[in-house]
């Protein structure tokens, strides 16, 4: 199983010291957020994608290259690549580019996003997005497994003959998740590829992601890729840690209570217990973290956010230290446990060139 960390990026002032970080500070702190991962013995580092302040990573592509040029094992994904508004052939070229740079250490998490005004910025129209995000992918899908592709829909121009360079480093795309908090059109899209469905699991009860979850399970079977339990499967998830539960809501209060995402609505207490929002000891982290597998099932990969809201970049690294050491260990050894034999591992590229080659 793997665990790493996931950023959305905001630029967001302080609200214990009023300081807002400069947009380059922010970019820098997240290239520090993703080397102390590699260097605390986490999997994943994720950036999310947004056009739009307060948030930064308009470019993922460029960030994740200049992080992997500052590590050797993370495997660098994005929380969110825009689908809807980005072009598919970009997204083919940039991502193909990024594989050989990082030597197959690559993953992308394809979503709609969740600021409508982005659509209009990029020539789209939002009321298509369900529409974008199918036609879009079925392209971008060819394109990294064709080597000459014609091509005609409804949203871009055709193509005739067209081959997108860089080829997939081995012959072998990036692994492809599918992000998704309430689309079910999206749960079947991943199951109709059989790639990976991810959800963000911050925002809502643990119904609403089981049967999300549920429902791209069965309809991974029903498309003929395995059995439900070996459908691919991410979870997210907000943590804040201190060694005492109390010292941890009292630090954490007034961020939360400013947070871009989900400031200025239900308590902080009615959050953590409404949803799966984190905030207490590692224990209670460890133990709230286990839970999940009791609605999401054996799954592959648990991303944490942990730098929202403008918290100061070091306590965000004194979290990731705790993640690393005394969280990770605990959550690697229990979700073993009684892990069935035929759940499939979180994908690498090295396992699935070996597989392609028989």
């Amino acid at each position: 199983m793997q665990f790493g960390i996931f950023s959305v990026g905001d630029v967001t002032p302080d609200p214990t010291t009023g300081r807002t970080p400069t947009e380059r500070e922010r970019i820098k702190a997240m290239v520090a957020i993703a080397q102390k991962a590699e260097e605390v013995g986490l999997d994943v580092f994720a950036t999310g994608e947004h056009h739009n302040p307060p948030f930064v990573p308009s470019s993922p592509t460029t960030m994740l290259g200049y992080v992997a040029a500052r590590t050797e094992r993370l495997i660098l994904s994005t929380a969110t690549t825009l689908i809807t508004t980005n072009d598919p052939v970009k997204i083919a070229e940039d991502f193909a580019m990024l594989q050989h740079l990082a030597d197959g250490r690559v993953d992308l998490m394809l979503g709609r996003g969740n600021t409508g005004p982005v659509y209009p910025w990029f020539g789209q129209d939002i009321r298509q997005g369900i529409n974008l995000a199918v036609e879009n992918y079925a392209l971008l899908h060819r394109l990294w497994r064709e080597d000459v592709v014609d091509w005609e829909g409804t949203f871009r121009t055709p193509l005739q003959g067209f081959t997108a360079t860089p080829r997939p480093l081995d012959g072998v795309p990036p692994f492809v998740w599918h992000g998704s908090i309430r689309s079910p059109e999206i749960a079947e899209q991943a199951a109709f590829y059989g790639d990976g469905f991810f959800h963000n699991n911050i925002f809502w009860p643990a119904d609403h992601t089981r049967r999300m979850v549920e429902l791209y399970r069965t309809r991974y079977a029903h498309h003929g890729h395995g059995t439900p339990e070996q459908a691919i499967v991410g979870l997210g998830g907000h943590v804040f840690m201190r060694r005492n539960a109390q010292d941890a809501v009292r630090e954490f209060r007034p961020y939360f209570d400013v947070a871009p995402v989900y400031g200025h609505g239900p308590s902080l207490e009615d959050f953590m217990d409404q949803t799966p929002l984190t905030v207490g000891s590692p224990q209670q982290v460890i133990e709230k973290t286990l839970a999940f597998r009791g609605y999401a099932g054996d799954y592959q990969r648990q991303l944490f956010l942990v730098d929202h809201a403008g918290l100061p970049l070091k306590t965000v690294l004194e979290q990731i230290d705790l993640l690393g050491e005394e969280v990770v260990p605990v959550l690697r050894k229990e979700f073993a446990v009684d892990r069935p034999a035929d759940v499939p591992d979180a994908p690498t590229h090295a396992a699935r060139l070996a597989r392609a080659r028989g």
